[in-house]
């Protein structure tokens, strides 16, 4: 979310964390509902995703970025970005049925790692500094962008 326009074409840097939603949904889901079939485990993470979308977009989680992480020029996500999320969320999730529980741990923490090299933020930064904001976090983020 480095700029106003980071989020307005249909992928970003930040399409990798939505694949590693679908790598997440893909386990919980499997863990939690084992005797439910693929299609439907999948239905029920791409409609947590597009429910993510629509609270991502609302006016107050958008001040919630602009006020307590480094996307200060945050603006939402145009619709093509909702959609591209969506859909690597839905890969994530094929990627993981692929790979196996190990492997997607793998792809996971290998995902969380480049972002973090390559951005100064990653899946994990991302929640942390919108429900529980670090100053220290904050300010080294942004003085990557600067």
């Amino acid at each position: 979310m480095w700029t106003s326009h980071c989020s307005q074409h249909g992928a970003d840097p930040y399409s990798l964390t939505h694949v590693s939603h679908g790598l997440i949904f893909y386990s919980v889901l499997a863990w939690l509902r084992p005797r439910w079939g693929f299609e439907w485990r999948l239905c029920i993470a791409i409609a947590i995703a597009a429910a993510w979308e629509v609270l991502e977009n609302s006016p107050l989680v958008i001040e919630r970025y602009r006020a307590a992480t480094m996307s200060l020029e945050y603006l939402g996500d145009s619709i093509g970005n909702a959609l591209g999320d969506i859909a690597a969320c839905g890969v994530g999730f094929y990627l993981a049925r692929w790979l196996g529980l190990a492997w997607s741990a793998a792809a996971f923490a290998a995902s969380e790692l480049i972002l973090l090299a390559l951005m100064r933020d990653n899946l994990t930064l991302n929640v942390l500094m919108l429900i529980y904001p670090v100053e220290g976090i904050k300010e080294w983020q942004s003085a990557g962008h600067g």
